[in-house]
């Protein structure tokens, strides 16, 4: 069976792979009971990410990326989304984007990077929904972000749900 939401009513319901849905706090927020999400990994040449639990992948989603996704970030408003190990290291329920989790870019390398090149680092990298369809519906193809790695609002929810502060992120070329 897969999650429902009805309204903002109180209701849970059974789900494949343990994700249930927790209307009281409403729509966007579901309860997890399925297996711990231990690293994520991010393929940005494929637009994909994975959710894995140890050797087991346990979901994978189409993403959108910043709207300049060659090569690693160097510096703030270059639109591009960064490459290495970090972090989820915060989460939004207010986010504009339906709900984000926070990448810990940058990370003491991309600092001293930066610092060499005399320039800013940026931040605020987020994994996120698309918010209200009406004000972002322009966004829906191609790489719109500006270094954050995008999916659609449904998934983010099951995303938010899923993985915890400190979960691992690879982010690769």
């Amino acid at each position: 069976m897969t999650p429902r939401v009805l309204g903002r009513r109180p209701f849970l319901a059974l789900a494949a792979g343990g994700l249930v849905a927790a209307c009281s706090r409403g729509p966007q927020f579901r309860d997890y009971d399925g297996p711990e999400v231990t690293e994520i990994r991010v393929f940005k040449a494929d637009r994909q990410m994975e959710l894995w639990s140890g050797a087991t992948r346990l979901r994978t989603y189409d993403i959108a990326l910043g709207q300049n996704p060659l090569g690693h970030k160097e510096q703030q408003g270059d639109s591009r989304t960064p490459e290495g190990s970090y972090r989820i290291d915060r989460r939004n329920p207010e986010s504009r984007f339906h709900l984000s989790l926070g990448i810990d870019y940058p990370n003491a390398e991309d600092r001293t990077r930066a610092q060499e090149a005399g320039v800013d680092p940026g931040g605020d990298i987020f994994i996120h929904g698309l918010g209200e369809r009406s004000r972002f519906s322009r966004y829906r193809r191609g790489d719109w972000t500006d270094g954050c790695i995008a999916v659609s609002n449904r998934e983010i929810e099951e995303i938010y749900a899923m993985v915890q502060d400190g979960t691992r992120i690879i982010l690769s070329a």
